[in-house]
């Protein structure tokens, strides 16, 4: 990957909604060749897709949290079962297994607190072999952001 790839990734990040020419012409380069190296990029799987980022709170999606889970046992059977039981749920963002105190890391979205809360009740203290939970409310975001660093040297 050369500096016109990297070049092409960070733009990409920015406004994936930028048409090929667009991007060519920020880049200094023609319409096929910059073309030519986006479909590599994919076929690569370096861009793997494009998706839109919308406004969870214009949604109504109003708590963010972070549910921290330990189970009662750490077997791949187990570990297995639980990715794929709470993977089904849209509410879960984000599955992050852990080393350390707990095993997996959720964030969750949810209207409010007590649409959180029924989910925890009804969904997360159900699923077989859960340990113990333990719930972080986000109350701001700082910084939210889903590009990644790209060094353009």
């Amino acid at each position: 990957m050369d500096l016109k790839d990297k070049m092409i990734l960070s733009i990409i990040q920015e406004d994936s909604t930028l048409s090929v020419k667009e991007i060519s012409e920020k880049i200094g380069l023609t319409f096929t060749p910059t073309y030519e190296r986006i479909k590599q990029l994919e076929k690569n799987g370096i861009i793997e897709k494009y998706v839109g980022l919308l406004n969870r709170e214009k949604l109504g999606l109003n708590i963010v949290v972070y549910c921290n889970i330990r189970l009662k046992e750490q077997s791949q059977k187990v570990l297995e079962a639980f990715e794929k039981n709470i993977g089904k749920y849209d509410e879960v963002q984000e599955i992050i297994s852990l080393s350390g105190v707990y095993d997996y890391m959720l964030k969750i979205i949810a209207k409010d607190i007590n649409s959180y809360n029924e989910f925890a009740v009804n969904v997360i203290s159900n699923i077989p072999n859960i340990g113990q939970y333990h719930s972080s409310i986000v109350l701001h975001e700082v910084k939210k952001s889903t590009k990644f660093k790209i060094d353009l040297t």
